[in-house]
């Protein structure tokens, strides 16, 4: 018996793209940018007209539904692979607009020289050039005929050769009747399967993910919006990027300016915060977690292809009923008000620039606990709290980094069975239990990486417990951060590399702290027993070397704010290992009292 769960057969062009056309094939991306440039449409066009092979295309068929009135929908096949050789065909030789990265239509005009059958990309010396066709698409048009073409073009150029010339013509002509292999997919694979095979089939290796699928999904049903919804997650996550695309959106898309999204979205043109940058995966999680009580997006999948996940059927009220619920999601993700209170709580927990958001997955969940306890009317300042606990316990624990959809959907689970408040603390209390503090994050925090969650968590804790930054008087680690301070080396590196240390060795966290340049300056390469005899010497009326502190008391507390061991003021700087050790205690010790503040 054949386990083949796929066909593959050869179709001419000019059948894929009367499919295409048709609706028969359906492209999901088609309203999205065309990420191709003129040469690479060029060097396609090349390949199809000496033979070359292209590539196959990949169609995935919907499931057949079930509907209201009882009978079976034919599902359309979608494109999964293949979308923007597709698109090169119909700018190309339809001469059909594509939209370019700021969603503006433009055409692609390629030009072809028959006597050196060479192709270009049109520009204004082949416009000019008679020896050129400059737009080939005129070639392709219903009502060309192929001889007026050529008379045309031999009365531009008399040196040619009529018949040779015609021969040439034909031969570009007939690029339609090409064949390209259409990979068709069984419609009852699951969505792990249709990956596996994309990946392995596909060349260049790029790995569609579920969120891809779910917006193939959301862009080919009409019946419910879904193209309009489609551009609403693509449109707002450009904006929230990029607020000057607004002018694009209302010149170049009229239909999506008059749907129920634009009013919605149309705040972020003034919004110029990067705290929280998502992309179309993150806003499809949480708004299918936060909607659906549901973690896998292979399930969103799913109930868009209208599977009843109890008699394994499918059923076009639940394609209605999900595209309801998704739409729903998405609005409650866009809303101004939503959004803002989001990233304000981000920032009141210290974590105040882009670079500081370490796991978007963390932000996501974070955000769909907001999203849930404000449907569920829980306060204010006790959602706050709840919003910027969890997003702490996220990135301290690594919560979300390996499988996040296994714990997306065992914590959205959870709190429905349990409750917000009640599955929240049980969690918080088991995770970050005292000898997590003690033991174990100071373990975790024996690394190089600026960017590992713990080394962020200690500069959010500085920012939030309005700490100075190291050997200044009023200049804090918050306005450092904001205004691209340094992290200065506490032990010099040139000191350490004289020591014969890696870099891995003298780049550990916890040997940084965040400083003025002006400090570091200062500082340089001097070895850690010296410079800090000198600032005892200059809080006890010495000379001023190394910022503007000059009493005892200020310097003890600055040293206890960037975590150093007050050991060093009395001579005693102890060995490098021992000096990172008590280090990474005293600043797991600061990040929790950070914890407990927030």
């Amino acid at each position: 018996m054949s386990t083949q769960r796929y066909s593959v057969t050869p179709h001419p062009i000019e059948t894929l793209l009367a499919w295409v056309k048709s609706g028969e094939i359906a492209i999901p991306e088609i309203q999205r940018p065309f990420v191709w440039s003129a040469t690479k449409v060029r060097d396609f066009l090349d390949s199809l007209y000496r033979g070359y092979p292209v590539g196959y295309l990949i169609a995935w068929r919907n499931p057949t539904v079930r509907l209201k009135d009882g009978t079976l929908s034919a599902g359309k096949r979608i494109l999964i692979d293949g979308q923007q050789r597709v698109t090169a065909l119909r700018a190309a030789l339809l001469g059909e607009e594509v939209l370019d990265e700021n969603y503006a239509r433009k055409r692609i005009h390629i030009a072809f020289n028959p006597q050196e059958e060479r192709f270009e990309v049109r520009n204004s010396a082949i416009a000019r050039d008679p020896a050129w066709i400059d737009d080939i698409s005129r070639l392709f048009a219903p009502d060309a005929y192929l001889g007026d073409f050529v008379d045309d073009y031999v009365e531009k150029n008399p040196d040619t050769d009529r018949k040779q010339v015609g021969r040439i013509l034909e031969r570009l002509k007939k690029i339609v009747n090409n064949h390209i292999g259409l990979i068709e997919l069984a419609e009852d694979l699951d969505i792990e399967t249709v990956t596996e095979i994309f990946i392995r089939v596909n060349s260049a290796g790029v790995e569609l993910s579920q969120a891809d699928f779910a917006m193939s999904k959301i862009a080919v049903n009409e019946t419910y919006g879904g193209h309009l919804l489609r551009k609403a997650i693509d449109y707002f996550c450009h904006l929230a990027r990029n607020p000057e695309f607004y002018i694009h959106i209302e010149k170049n898309d009229t239909e999506f300016a008059r749907s129920e999204f634009w009013p919605k979205m149309k705040w972020l043109k003034d919004f110029n915060d990067d705290l929280y940058d998502p992309d179309y995966t993150d806003m499809l999680r949480v708004a299918f977690t936060t909607r659906f009580g549901r973690g896998r997006l292979q399930d969103l999948v799913a109930l868009l292809s209208g599977r009843n996940f109890e008699t394994r059927q499918y059923e076009e009220a639940i394609v209605e009923d999900s595209f309801a619920r998704l739409k729903d999601g998405i609005h409650a993700f866009i809303n101004e008000t939503h959004f803002k209170r989001f990233v304000m709580i981000l920032r009141s927990a210290g974590f105040i620039t882009g670079n500081m958001i370490t796991s978007h997955n963390a932000v996501n969940f974070a955000y769909i606990l907001y999203l849930r306890g404000r449907s569920e009317g829980i306060a204010a300042d006790e959602l706050e709290r709840i919003v910027r606990r969890w997003y702490a316990m996220s990135i301290l624990t690594g919560r979300y980094t390996t499988h996040p959809e296994t714990v997306f959907d065992l914590d959205i689970r959870q709190i429905e069975s349990h409750g917000i408040a009640r599955y929240t603390e049980a969690v918080l209390s088991s995770e970050l239990s005292d000898s997590f503090w003690t033991t174990l994050l100071p373990q975790l925090m024996e690394t190089s990486s600026l960017q590992s969650p713990y080394f962020v968590a200690f500069k959010a804790a500085q920012v939030c417990l309005g700490d100075r930054g190291f050997l200044s008087t009023n200049i804090t680690v918050r306005d450092l951060i904001l205004n691209h301070g340094d992290h200065h080396h506490i032990f010099p590196r040139k000191y350490l590399q004289q020591l014969g240390l890696s870099r891995g060795r003298y780049n550990q966290i916890a040997n940084f702290v965040i400083a003025q340049s002006e400090i570091n300056i200062a500082i340089g390469d001097t070895p850690p027993h010296i410079y800090f005899k000198e600032l005892w010497d200059q809080v006890n009326g010495g000379p001023k070397k190394y910022g503007g502190i000059t009493d005892p008391e200020t310097l003890g507390r600055n040293l206890e704010e960037n975590c150093i061991p007050l050991a060093v003021l009395d001579g005693d700087v102890p060995d490098y290992d021992s000096f990172l050790a008590e280090r990474r205690r005293l600043m797991a010790l600061r990040i929790k009292q950070w914890f407990e503040r927030l």
